[in-house]
């Protein structure tokens, strides 16, 4: 390789340069390669255990909880998205710990 000094031409620099990019780009691809080869090992030997652990591992479903009957009504939105209204919503819901049927929301207004 030639020794850089302040008389090198701008050919000569630039060559250098694109050897020094190509063997980084080059060493990159070949860490990508390995790390793909390695992660289908391991998917492959996943695969091989995982049905017959699933079969003595089978969950029983878990039940359903009962839903509330009823309706909340109409709602009148001012100046609010339906979508920040169904959070809004949601939240008070959550925060309460109440089914949202059993909540009645008259009206959501922005105060600004």
């Amino acid at each position: 390789m030639p020794v850089l000094t302040a008389a090198s031409s701008f050919a000569e620099l630039s060559l250098t340069a694109l050897l020094g990019y190509g063997v980084v780009f080059l060493g990159l691809i070949l860490l990508m390669i390995v790390v793909t080869i390695v992660g289908k090992i391991f998917t492959a030997g996943e695969k091989k255990t995982a049905p017959a652990a699933k079969a003595q591992e089978a969950p029983a479903p878990a039940p359903e909880a009962p839903a509330a009957p009823g309706t909340a009504g109409q709602l009148k939105l001012h100046n609010v998205e339906p979508k920040t209204a169904a959070m809004l919503m949601a939240i008070v819901a959550n925060k309460l710990g109440k089914p949202l049927n059993e909540l009645r929301f008259i009206s959501i207004k922005e105060v600004e």
